[in-house]
């Protein structure tokens, strides 16, 4: 368990919440006994996932409409990124599971990881808090942020629509120019303009440049009525 909890970045004060979270339902069937699965910390553990990323996102990104704030939510609470984040923390390895389940694989087993994530996640929650249980989310929330890779499932590629549309008359020429940044180096905010023959046509506000770029790009093309 220690181990797990070096991982994890966090020591329980009650250990039985942290063993329940890790107990499969096919481990809890076999072994009886009273044994309780990790399925309600699991139904706890996604709406605690959901309140802190969607204040983090609501917070931090308050440049983004509503729809887009969902799509990024969605992106960041799926089974993909879940389990990703369970793998990061070798949550398989520590997992209880039925003799079936370890046969075929369990511990490595999307589904499995992201359940066991979420209920370790309540287990924290109802051992620590909101604060603790924020700090171990956020810690691979910013990262998976910070990637780029979840700005490119979000949006659509707006810089590479905008380069279609303007190369189609080779004399213009298309630039994209940092006019600001601000905030510490860990929580950045980017403000970038995109420019057609110097003229600014577009300005996006984001957490990364890439991410700022790209909102440029969106503006630019609804200006354009694209």
């Amino acid at each position: 368990m220690k181990s797990l909890e070096q991982n994890i970045g966090y020591t329980f004060t009650n250990k039985a919440l942290l063993g329940t979270a890790l107990s499969h339902s096919s481990y809890a069937n076999e072994v009886k006994k009273g044994t309780k699965s990790n399925e309600r910390l699991e139904f706890l553990g996604d709406s605690v996932l959901s309140i802190i990323v969607s204040d983090y996102l609501f917070q931090h990104y308050d440049h983004l409409p509503e729809g887009e704030l969902t799509k990024l939510r969605a992106s960041l609470v799926c089974e993909k990124s879940l389990s990703q984040f369970a793998a990061e923390i070798k949550l398989g390895d520590f997992l209880k599971l039925g003799r079936g389940e370890k046969l075929t694989g369990g511990k490595n087993r999307p589904s499995i990881l992201a359940d066991a994530f979420e209920a370790v996640l309540a287990a924290i929650y109802l051992d620590g808090g909101i604060d603790n249980a924020r700090a171990f989310v956020l810690r691979f929330v910013k990262e998976e942020l910070e990637s780029g890779d979840k700005q490119q499932e979000l949006f659509r590629d707006y810089k590479t629509t905008l380069q279609e549309i303007i190369q189609q008359n080779k004399e213009e020429v298309l630039e994209y120019v940092l006019a600001d940044e601000y905030g510490p180096d860990h929580d950045k905010t980017f403000r970038v303009e995109v420019h057609l023959n110097s003229n600014v046509i577009g300005t996006g506000v984001g957490r990364s440049k890439k991410q700022a770029e790209q909102l440029a790009a969106k503006e630019a093309l609804e200006l354009m009525g694209e």
